[in-house]
């Protein structure tokens, strides 16, 4: 509605006064600069409260869960019944027996005969080494045996020449010491009629006494040389056998150029070359029975602690599996893994063959009524470890602890944490390390 011209004139009159110079000065109005401040203020007031009550409101909400592809993670249920504890490790088939064969002198690899591969005998010659030093010696241990035998074969004839005489001396001795007594017998008798002065008597006594002592002292000469003949032959017999042992070393050593396999079976290695220098105990050759293999596998010295003697294993060569039992742990580790010996029982798969790679797994004992689930990426047993378990349907999972047990190659013991049922995330999961929560698509 319009107001009066004179009204609005009134009103403009009021808010104008004419100072002395005569110019016009605004007169403020108290009332409606106060209501101004009073709205702006209260203005101020509303907003502050609704930043206030909207920062708290978003302080209380829950950060947002980041989201995580289902396909990209193992997810496992926990169980509860019977689990069966094992142990794997990676190892190689060694043949049972393998027989080096080493120089026995030392000499010049001539001629290979036989590669790395081939099925040999035990008298099948591999390599050929020469030495002329070593053939030398031979044919000088030849000759010093002919001539030790010679001088035994000239020895057995002087003492039996010896003896010879000795047995003559002492047939002549006695021959005269019986002529000495039967005249004295005879003087005897003829000194009694008086016939036979004593002084003949006398003589005939005295020279059959010293023919007596004649005859004995030949008869113990001759025992003596016959004693002593035994010994001097067994010094020299001794001799020709020691000549004998040495040209047989000799002629080994010979023989010992032409290098053989000495057993059956298959030559794996020949680390020598034509024309190489091998000194003696070099192992020139490796000769093993390629039908008598064992599975030597490498367990981590963390978990062989359980590991006996007598356990049940399985071999897995690619090309089959083969039973097998335990029959040897090393005492000690290396590199932080124990080896471990396992005969094989069942019959070899075709290709099996000394140094074929394979996979071992070794049984240690079967748990009866026990909570478990899959291994975990990064849990070991007997530890404490945070794992997802999914909630909602499995549309989002949470950190939970869980306290894990004994383990085996793909199963772990729950002893706390988690019930028969529960849904967990097996996989590595370190790069959510910093939520509590994520959702899975």
């Amino acid at each position: 509605m319009d107001i009066p011209r004179k009204t609005r004139w009134v009103r403009q009159a009021q808010r104008w006064v004419i100072t002395e110079e005569g110019h016009k000065m605004d007169i403020p109005r108290k009332t409606s600069s106060r209501r101004r401040h009073i709205k702006r203020a209260l203005y101020i007031l509303v907003a502050a409260g609704l930043i206030t009550v909207i920062t708290v409101g978003l302080s209380r909400l829950k950060p947002a869960a980041p989201t995580v592809e289902r396909a990209t993670v193992w997810i496992d249920t926990v169980k509860r019944g019977s689990m069966l504890r094992q142990v794997r490790g990676l190892g190689t088939l060694v043949p049972e027996e393998i027989r080096w064969i080493p120089a026995v002198t030392q000499g010049r690899v001539e001629r290979i005969v036989v590669r790395p591969g081939a099925m040999v005998k035990a008298d099948t010659v591999l390599l050929e080494l020469s030495n002329p030093q070593v053939e030398q010696d031979a044919l000088e241990a030849d000759s010093q045996l002919k001539a030790a035998e010679a001088a035994l074969t000239n020895l057995r004839e002087q003492l039996k020449s010896q003896l010879m005489t000795q047995e003559s001396v002492v047939a002549s001795v006695q021959a005269d010491y019986n002529t000495a007594k039967l005249e004295l017998e005879v003087n005897e008798e003829l000194a009694k009629q008086g016939l036979v002065p004593s002084l003949t008597l006398k003589r005939s006594r005295v020279r059959a006494e010293e023919l007596a002592n004649r005859y004995r002292i030949e008869q113990e000469r001759y025992k003596i040389l016959s004693s002593t003949i035994n010994t001097q032959l067994a010094v020299q017999e001794a001799e020709v056998e020691r000549r004998r042992a040495l040209a047989q070393l000799r002629r080994t050593e010979v023989e010992a150029l032409k290098v053989r396999a000495r057993v059956d079976g298959v030559l794996q290695q020949l680390p020598v070359e034509v024309g190489q220098q091998v000194g003696p105990v070099t192992n020139l050759a490796r000769v093993s029975d390629p039908r008598r293999l064992k599975a030597e596998i490498r367990i981590a010295e963390t978990q062989a602690k359980d590991i006996l003697i007598g356990q049940r294993a399985l071999i897995d060569t690619r090309n089959g599996i083969i039973p097998g039992r335990v029959t040897r742990i090393d005492p000690a580790s290396q590199n932080g893994t124990v080896a471990v010996d396992v005969a094989l029982e069942g019959e070899l798969p075709r290709g099996a063959r000394p140094d074929l790679s394979v996979d071992g797994t070794i049984e240690l004992e079967r748990l009866e009524d026990v909570l478990y689930v899959g291994r975990p990426a990064f849990g070991q047993e007997k530890s404490t470890v945070t794992i997802f378990k999914l909630i909602e349907g499995g549309r989002e999972a949470i950190k939970v602890q869980v306290k894990l047990g004994r383990s085996s190659v793909n199963t772990i013991e729950i002893v706390e944490g988690l019930q028969v049922g529960d849904q967990v995330v097996l996989s590595d999961m370190s790069a959510w390390d910093v939520v509590d929560r994520i959702r899975l698509n």
